[in-house]
């Protein structure tokens, strides 16, 4: 994953004398910024020319900023800063904005940060506002939840939807409207017709998809039947996937979404091979960026999964929440084959998750046959979350849980009552079971291993959207 580019801009005081006096304690500061986001691996930081103190200035940092192309700005106060620099600077420097105030009482950074901060408030700017150490661990990883969470709102800008598709039985939920996807989010939507990829899959290589069937014969457990699940039927998946990058790369395509029932399902094979290796971080060919790929072409669930994959930078899950076990406490998070391999194991090595991965032949709903990628998803805390409208607004539903161990005895009793071909997420909600049938907005649910609350309550107000914490 590509690193996150911010800007930083470190304010002075407008009058020369102080200016001078302080330049050097400013530049220690802000190389104290620098070096502790840089240490996170995570941060590219482009450092303004100069120390701003005069509007010529400010007005040139900024458009360093914008020329860099950086995903949000941070607007740096060791000292007392004249706001109206701030202001200008912000004309041309990308958001969204950071105030951070260092800790430097005798040249009060929390003064310059507060007189900023009211200023850019002042003419509609709402920056995020944070104060401490650099060093602080705390302090630091405020930054990087708010940096992630720009970061993540500035990638949208620009990407392109492949809706592989229309509706999908009915699902209002699945469905958005492109034109409200460009006005809140920069994303524009492209209609592809799910003929497109049965015409590229045919044309695939005989050698490509045999090479990408053995490795996965070798890496995972493959339950051929003779009927639904056969050498051929699975070459014919691998072809739909190899035909889904390739026509990402023609039409330029940043994720995608793909309706499947009834027409694929019925009559050529499913898409749980395809759906399940684009969310991967790697393929039959080696490593790759997951491309985020929602079943079912739900749009608003494909939105979501980007939006986490931004944050976290790790795969996502696409889950239909299937059935509550009232015994067990847990919540069964099943969809077809739709779940990557990557929860499996938790790894980025194709070896450690498909391991505990079944190729298992489709069940009934499915005449034209095909391989579900049936596992167990690995234990460990989630998020959970779904963008969803009501009355044609977007709410965020976050739901935090946790993913837990089942014995094999518990797994194959709880799957058996449910789907045992397809793969599951057993969650246990920090919830109750009530809250969340009374508030969860749909069907559908996403997330990524580890706590991204923070970080997609800060995208939530960086694009004026409500939210709800289930919790």
């Amino acid at each position: 994953m590509k690193k996150r580019k911010i800007g930083i801009i470190t304010f002075s005081d407008g009058r020369d004398f102080v200016h001078e006096e302080t330049l050097e304690m400013n530049k220690k500061f802000e190389d104290r910024l620098v070096k502790a986001l840089e240490s996170t691996g995570e941060v590219e930081v482009v450092r303004a020319s100069d120390i701003v103190n005069k509007p010529s200035k400010a007005k040139k940092a900024g458009k360093e900023m914008m020329k860099a192309e950086v995903e949000m700005t941070i607007f740096n106060y060791s000292i007392w800063c004249w706001p109206h620099l701030s202001v200008m600077a912000s004309l041309y420097a990308p958001g969204p904005y950071l105030t951070y105030g260092q800790i430097n009482p005798k040249y009060p950074g929390m003064v310059g940060l507060l007189a900023a901060a009211g200023a850019l408030e002042q003419i509609g700017i709402f920056p995020e506002r944070v104060w401490g150490e650099p060093e602080d661990p705390m302090v630091l990883e405020k930054l990087l939840k708010y940096i992630r969470a720009a970061s993540a709102a500035h990638r949208l800008k620009g990407e392109r939807y492949g809706m592989f598709g229309g509706r999908p039985m009915g699902m209002y939920t699945a469905s958005a409207n492109g034109d409200q996807w460009m006005k809140e989010f920069g994303i524009d939507v492209e209609q592809v017709d799910q003929y497109a990829l049965v015409l590229k899959a045919e044309k695939v290589p005989s050698q490509k998809k045999k090479k990408a069937r053995e490795w996965l014969e070798k890496l995972a457990t493959v339950k051929y039947d003779g009927n639904r699940l056969t050498p051929v039927i699975l070459e014919k998946q691998i072809g739909l996937y190899y035909a889904a990058l390739e026509i990402i790369k023609e039409e330029e395509l940043d994720f995608v979404g793909f309706k499947g029932q009834p027409e694929m399902t019925n009559n050529y094979a499913t898409l749980d091979i395809a759906e399940a290796f684009l969310n991967d971080p790697y393929d039959f060919d080696g490593v790759k960026e997951p491309i985020v790929a929602a079943t079912e072409t739900d749009m608003d669930g494909a939105l979501t999964m980007e939006i986490f994959k931004h944050i976290a930078q790790t795969p996502v899950l696409f889950a239909d929440v299937r059935h509550y076990f009232k015994e067990e406490n847990l919540l069964d998070l099943a969809n077809s084959g739709q779940h990557a391999t990557y929860f499996a194991g938790k790894s980025n090595k194709p070896e450690e998750n498909l391991k505990n991965v079944i190729i298992h032949p489709e069940d009934f709903y499915f005449p034209a046959g095909g391989g579900a990628v049936k596992h167990f998803a690995a234990p460990g805390r989630v998020t959970l979350a779904r963008l969803a409208r009501q009355d044609g607004n977007y709410v965020m539903t976050i739901v935090p849980a946790e993913f837990v161990e089942l014995s094999e005895e518990e797994k194959k009793r709880l799957s058996e009552q449910v789907q045992i071909e397809w793969p599951h997420a057993y969650a246990k909600l920090d919830t109750d079971i009530e809250t969340f049938l009374e508030y969860y907005p749909c069907n559908h649910t996403h997330g990524v291993y580890g706590n991204s609350i923070d970080e997609l309550v800060h995208f939530c107000k960086i694009k004026n959207i409500d939210y709800q914490i289930l919790d």
